[in-house]
């Protein structure tokens, strides 16, 4: 591991490496790629990454949740006295597989699946901790009297969706809120993700068997169905939806096609009233899954770092060039098989301090 380690260092150069920044691998559990690959990018994502350990400063002993297993471990990547290596997440795995038991087992699991576990899951810990306190202190019973105020999950990754719903008819429109994680996106072949995201606002015909009840005409109407981003998050997390289910096989296929995602984006599919349409992002990270099925493969990630690009491939570290990104971009043809392709993509938002 010595020379494995100095090369990196060697790579990046002393004097170009980030001072208190530590870039290290994780160990993989015979199948914990799919964790090892999320945590890495969350770690590098700077505003989750500060929040966990401000929990972790604050909570110096509460029992042990996922969360407080997720603050100690990016507490010990953080304070570790080398700059480079690799630590065994084994506490936090073994949690994990304890909270969930459809990870409890030594198959493939989707990286995807794990990240919105694993938000919702801290976003809970939070809330109820949050409970309890007010219990303690008297000023709540536990209960929820009214909104509940926003975590610093939802403060970080919560965008809101507005779906619009035109009525043929008499022409009204309504419309609905939803808030969202994660947008989930539909993936064709030699495309971008802003034309991925596009087509995600593109409109419906609401018709046949699928009529929409229009309050206003109190009847069954024919009607167009629009889906656009009310409030765009500071972290933006796009799932490709690569893995698709076909009838004709009774299972699962990955669909590799070309997906181009660029290094800054803007997105267009911002609804009228838009909190802060014009807001762009950097790409920071990405999950790629390798292989040619959802349940074979293998997860690693991409992360920027201080103007550094860096490739996390569980225990192993390595630095790799920005035009390297192209390479997970998908392939042109459906000839080629194997191949490793951008999953999931976190874009951080350029007005949050980095």
């Amino acid at each position: 591991m010595g020379a494995n380690v100095s090369q990196l260092e060697r790579e990046i150069g002393s004097e170009l490496f980030p001072p208190n920044e530590h870039y290290f691998g994780l160990v993989n559990f015979g199948n914990t790629c799919y964790s090892n690959s999320v945590l890495q990018a969350l770690y590098f994502c700077k505003p989750f990454r500060e929040k966990v350990l401000e929990y972790k400063a604050k909570n110096k002993r509460s029992k042990e949740t996922l969360l407080s297993c997720l603050a100690d471990l990016f507490y010990n990547i953080a304070t570790q006295k080398k700059k480079v290596g690799s630590i065994a997440p084994k506490k936090f795995i073994a949690r994990l597989r304890k909270e969930k038991e459809e990870f409890d087992n030594y198959m493939q699991q989707d990286a995807h699946e794990f990240l919105n576990f694993l938000i919702n899951h801290i976003n809970e810990i939070i809330l109820a901790e949050r409970n309890t306190t007010k219990g303690k202190n008297g000023s709540s019973n536990g209960t929820n009297e009214g909104p509940t105020e926003p975590t610093w999950v939802h403060e970080i990754f919560q965008g809101i969706l507005t779906s619009e719903t035109r009525c043929l008819n008499c022409e009204t429109v309504s419309s609905k809120d939803e808030n969202f994680f994660d947008l989930q996106v539909d993936v064709d072949q030699n495309t971008s993700i802003t034309h991925c995201l596009r087509c995600f606002s593109n409109t419906e015909t609401l018709c046949s068997d699928n009529k929409f009840k229009c309050d206003n005409c109190c009847s069954y109407q024919e009607a167009q169905k629009r889906m656009r981003v009310k409030k765009l998050p500071m972290i933006l997390a796009l799932h490709l939806k690569r893995f698709k289910y076909m009838e004709q096989f009774n299972r699962h296929i990955k669909v590799s096609h070309r997906v181009v995602f660029p290094l800054e984006l803007r997105l267009f599919n911002t609804s009228d009233d838009a909190v802060n349409p014009d807001r762009l992002y950097n790409l920071m990270a990405v999950v790629i899954h390798c292989g040619s099925g959802p349940n074979r493969g293998h997860y690693i990630s991409i992360v920027k770092s201080h103007g550094l690009w860096l490739l996390f491939d569980d225990d192993m570290v390595d630095k790799i060039e920005a035009s390297t990104i192209e390479d997970f971009y998908g392939l042109t043809s459906d000839i080629q098989k194997s191949s490793e392709t951008g999953y999931i993509l976190f874009y951080q938002s350029r007005d949050c301090a980095s």
